[in-house]
Order: structure tokens, then sequence, then C-alpha cells
């Protein structure tokens, strides 16, 4: 027959033992849940930066650039278009009596 000691002992042990288990499930659901996380967030990397295909970042400097080039083309054309039209209504007013306007 066990003493009270020993019986004290027992249950203090049993207490630890399930302590013990249940830090340990708690570990490996943390270290899935970790995992499981990490492995998301490397997905969404790849997709932003492209892993062996051009990500959508790639894709968006692509597009911001090209329009960086269409609004610098048409900067210069609509100023060469300004300067025409300010040099024929210039012309046309130092020329007015040469050319017959009114």
């Amino acid at each position: 027959m066990k003493t009270y000691q020993e019986v004290e002992r027992d249950d203090a042990m049993d207490e630890f033992a399930h302590e013990a288990f249940f830090v340990q499930v708690r570990r490996e659901e943390f270290r899935a849940e970790v995992l499981e996380k990490l492995g998301r967030l490397e997905a969404k990397m790849d997709m932003l930066a492209g892993g062996t295909q051009p990500g959508r970042m790639k894709m968006a400097e692509d597009r911001i650039r090209a329009l960086e080039q269409n609004d610098i083309r048409r900067g210069v054309m609509d100023r060469i278009v300004s300067a025409t039209i300010a040099f024929v209504v210039s012309a046309a007013i130092a020329l007015h009596d040469h050319l017959g306007f009114r």
C-alpha cells in the first residue's frame, strides 16, 4: 500500500506529464501554424515579385515605364503643335498686309 507522500508524488507527476503533453501539443500546433503562414507568405512574395516568370510588380513597372514614355512623347508632340500654331498665328499677324487679311 502507498503512503500519503507517495500518492502526492504520483499526483504531482501526473500533473507534470499532462502539462508537458499539453505544452508539446501546443508547440506542435504553433509550429504547424507558423509553417503554414510562412508558406502563404512565400506564395504571395512569388506572386508579387515573380519566381521564374515576371510577377505583378514587374508587369506593373513595365506598364508604368510605357505610360511615362507615352506621356513624354505626348508632351513633346503637344509642344511642337503649340509652337507650330504660335508660329503660324505670328506669321499671319506679321504678314497680314501682304497676305490680304484684314
